[in-house]
């Protein structure tokens, strides 16, 4: 885990580097605390998803960004290989398959949910779309007032620029992809 806290770190002091912003101006504009932020760019601290959420939607950047690696010409990749991220007290794990790329403005999470767990995302920038692809379990999604409920080898597509909630409604564990397509700015 230290190592995936090291390449945050970096990644988030890139980006206020690259626009000359110090860590009062990011705290500002994504009400993370500048000694949080400060932790995190050393990588003495692991910031939570929603954390990176709040991050990266203040940067307006995806939350991918900060997990990203070297490009290949193609690559093939597997969850052993890749640092998951962790939630709901070890109760969602993450794994960013295939981190945000700018040419393809995609990217690509592998989730696994235990029993029960409830995970709220907030709205991502507008134009945003998510691609949810159910492979074990039942998986309740819930966007505003609309509750829909998917199994084991159903998809859906929505917009994601509004609060959503990602809910684990069976008594076994839920694995799904999520594909986050973000608009050409």
């Amino acid at each position: 885990m230290a190592k995936i806290s090291l390449r945050i770190g970096e990644r988030l002091k890139e980006i206020r580097n690259i626009r000359q912003m110090t860590l009062d101006d990011v705290a500002k504009i994504t009400g993370v605390s500048k000694p949080m932020l400060g932790q995190i760019e050393r990588g003495q601290s692991s910031p939570t998803i929603n954390t990176l959420w709040k991050i990266s939607t203040g940067l307006k950047i995806p939350l991918s960004f900060f997990c990203k690696q070297e490009e290949a010409d193609f690559q093939v990749v597997g969850r052993s290989d890749i640092e998951q991220i962790t939630e709901e007290e070890g109760g969602m794990k993450a794994y960013p398959m295939f981190p945000f790329d700018p040419v393809r403005n995609v990217e690509v999470f592998y989730l696994e949910m235990d029993a029960q767990v409830r995970h709220p995302s907030d709205p991502q920038r507008r134009g945003v779309e998510k691609y949810i692809f159910v492979t074990d379990g039942s998986l309740k999604v819930i966007i505003g007032k609309e509750e829909i409920l998917l199994t084991a080898d159903q998809s859906m597509r929505f917009r994601a620029d509004v609060a959503h909630v990602y809910h684990n409604v069976s008594d076994d564990q839920c694995s799904f992809y999520d594909m986050i397509f973000y608009p050409n700015d």
